[in-house]
């Protein structure tokens, strides 16, 4: 072989490993034919080409590439491609998918698995959601800033607390001090006073409240005495009023209503003219036939006791009848003319 298709083909070999070596960092296996899969996340979580795919703690795949999405949604604009460099290995479609760390200097991404699979595997090829798992830093920050933030207000407090110490013990507040406790031993005089005072009021008072308490004790004793008398007064009140109880001042009114609706018709009937009554008070021709009536009766009675012979004569021994002879119903008329004549006399 010529010189010249040595130098050729060593510069392909040294090609060739070139490629594999560079394939080989980027994740990608010397020979190929690994299955390749795709996940979005809403970060990358630190996670970069070349990274393991671990499963148990097993590498079983290499990161490929790291992307930024910004056409895709803010939850999930990450695209990482991945494969799967293990022989026989599928990812389950129940399994998760999630970047982080993987220990504590290395990220890297994680497939869970969760339990069986029961909903079928992912084929080479396809998209997964995946998800960011906090890293071991987010978690001690998340325990360190409350932690931070107490030590920060407990320090805050301490500093009022210093400077209210020194406030206090200033020349300023030292001169307060000795006026409020001037203020205090006077207010304690004042109060020794009033107690005195007291004192002396109930000494004074205490005679005068004997005596009324003797005579509330005799009024007390007069109220047991009279509480028979006060008993029988709230028995007889208790009967008055059981008594109104039962009264049926209902019936009582009801036929008062009845009576005063039918003298209240009698009198629309007297003020009509209707009965009796009513055409006596409203008839003035009925009026003017008894006023003449009466006239003429008293005439007639004024006559028959002037001239009796002329309407009544009684023969004892037969001589003839003389003045006006009457029927024996027109005696009879007569007699009860007179007889109301005298009654009305």
């Amino acid at each position: 072989m010529s010189k010249e298709i040595k130098t050729a083909l060593i510069a392909l070999a040294a090609i060739g490993l070139l490629v594999a070596g560079v394939n080989f960092l980027k994740g990608n296996s010397f020979f190929g034919g690994d299955d390749v899969y795709y996940a979005y996340f809403p970060n990358s979580a630190g996670v970069s080409p070349a990274n393991s795919v671990m499963m148990n703690g097993v590498p079983v795949g290499k990161v490929m590439s790291v992307d930024l999405v910004p056409e895709n949604d803010s939850m999930h604009s990450v695209l990482i491609k991945f494969n799967i460099q293990q022989d026989d290995f599928r990812i389950a479609r129940d399994w998760d998918v999630t970047v982080g760390s993987v220990d504590l200097f290395n990220k890297g991404m994680i497939i869970q698995t969760n339990g069986k699979p029961a909903s079928g595997y992912y084929e080479s090829g396809d998209t997964i959601i995946g998800v960011v798992e906090s890293d071991i830093i987010t978690e001690v920050k998340g325990y360190v800033d409350p932690v931070l933030k107490k030590v920060q207000g407990m320090m805050n407090s301490v500093d009022k607390m210093v400077s209210s110490v020194n406030a206090f013990w200033d020349t300023s507040a030292t001169s307060d001090i000795e006026s409020s406790m001037n203020e205090v031993k006077q207010a304690i005089k004042r109060f020794g006073n009033v107690a005195r005072d007291i004192e002396e009021l109930v000494h004074d008072e205490k005679e005068k409240f004997s005596r009324i308490m003797s005579h509330v004790e005799s009024i007390t004793e007069n109220l047991r005495k009279s509480n028979e008398q006060v008993t029988a007064v709230l028995g007889n009140v208790q009967k008055i009023t059981d008594d109104l109880v039962t009264a049926d001042f209902k019936g009582t009114i009801e036929r008062a209503k009845e009576t005063i609706s039918k003298l209240n018709s009698v009198l629309a009937d007297v003020e009509s003219g209707k009965g009796t009554l009513g055409k006596l008070l409203k008839d003035e021709e009925l009026y003017r036939e008894i006023v003449n009536t009466n006239a003429e009766l008293q005439n007639l009675v004024n006559d028959i006791q002037l001239h009796p012979e002329r309407y009544i004569h009684f023969s004892v021994i037969g001589a003839k009848t003389k003045g006006v002879s009457l029927t024996t119903e027109e005696e009879k008329k007569l007699r009860r003319i007179l007889d109301t004549t005298k009654i009305s006399n």
